[in-house]
């Protein structure tokens, strides 16, 4: 369904190496030296997969609500969806970033997972205005022309967009001030260029996303970044070794971690590539909530 708006309702250590993940080995198989990854004593539940988003939505306990974020020089809003975690304390905030495909009922589930962790997720539509008579996502119809529009947002308006959702963030009564990224796919690259661009951002994470081209960008990183990669995924993967390289030279956190066997979008697909994808979200999504809560939580 659609609302009357037209929106969908419904650290100072360095990792220089690359932590290949073979999926079904041990938690003791899977850690090597140098990497922070650890058994957790107990297992989160996992973000949903595209087929189980809607349910999951439909039957979550916490509020979400969709609130226009003002951008600046702009008359258009980017329409963005926030859920609030159930906790007494101030929360940190993850910003969410979306697809290629757009703001989907799957990333919004991915928001409410994180929220059912103890985070404040905010997922802003990056394609507010892009639509016809100035809708988003939802407008575009098709997943085709969703892709077509998106390809057309350039980077750095695209970043003039993050910037304005985390002014909103860093103002929620409820945020304890720090704010981290993730992003998956486009919003993988999205979540590693934007580290570059917002020196204040605390911390990003990058779901199978490319790594910055321009290798004057990792100067500008002071986040620490922890990448997921799946195996079968050597497009993006081509370009691991110039962030590990980039990265080190500058002193800043970097943590690769490629998933074997995994595909792209494993997150999404958990049902994918015969078992590798889900194996690869059990270790992936534990691993990033351990990660943000180093690095976001007071």
């Amino acid at each position: 369904m659609l609302d009357a708006q037209g929106r969908l309702l419904a650290g100072s250590l360095t990792t220089c190496c690359v932590l290949v993940i073979a999926c079904g080995a041990t938690p003791e198989e899977n850690t090597s030296p140098g990497s922070t990854v650890e058994p957790l004593s107990v297992e989160p539940a996992l973000p949903p997969t595209d087929e189980t988003a809607v349910n999951r939505l439909n039957t979550s306990p916490r509020h979400g609500e969709w609130v226009d974020v003002t951008l600046s020089g702009s008359n258009v809003p980017i329409s963005t969806w926030v859920v609030y975690p159930e906790r007494s304390d101030p929360a940190p905030v993850v910003l969410v970033i979306h697809e290629i495909f757009g703001l989907s009922d799957w990333v919004r589930g991915v928001a409410d997972q994180f929220a059912a962790e103890g985070f404040i997720a905010v997922a802003p539509d990056l394609l507010s205005g892009m639509g016809p008579n100035g809708g988003g996502t939802a407008s575009l119809g098709q997943r085709d022309n969703v892709v077509a529009t998106i390809r057309t947002l350039a980077a750095d308006e695209r970043g003039r967009r993050l910037d304005a959702v985390r002014d909103y963030a860093l103002g929620i009564p409820a945020g304890n001030g720090r704010v981290g990224s993730v992003g998956f796919c486009w919003g993988g690259t999205a979540s590693f260029a934007y580290a570059a661009s917002q020196p204040n951002i605390n911390a990003a994470v990058v779901y199978y996303g490319t790594s910055p081209e321009n290798t004057s960008d990792y100067a500008q990183i002071n986040a620490p970044v922890l990448a997921h990669y799946g195996g079968n995924d050597e497009r993006v993967n081509a370009t691991i070794p110039p962030a590990v390289e980039g990265m080190a030279a500058e002193g800043n956190s970097y943590e690769p971690i490629v998933h074997t066997g995994a595909g792209h979008g494993f997150l999404r697909a958990q049902s994918g590539q015969e078992g590798a994808n889900l194996q690869a979200t059990e270790q992936a999504w534990p691993r990033t909530l351990e990660f943000f809560r180093e690095h976001l939580e007071n």
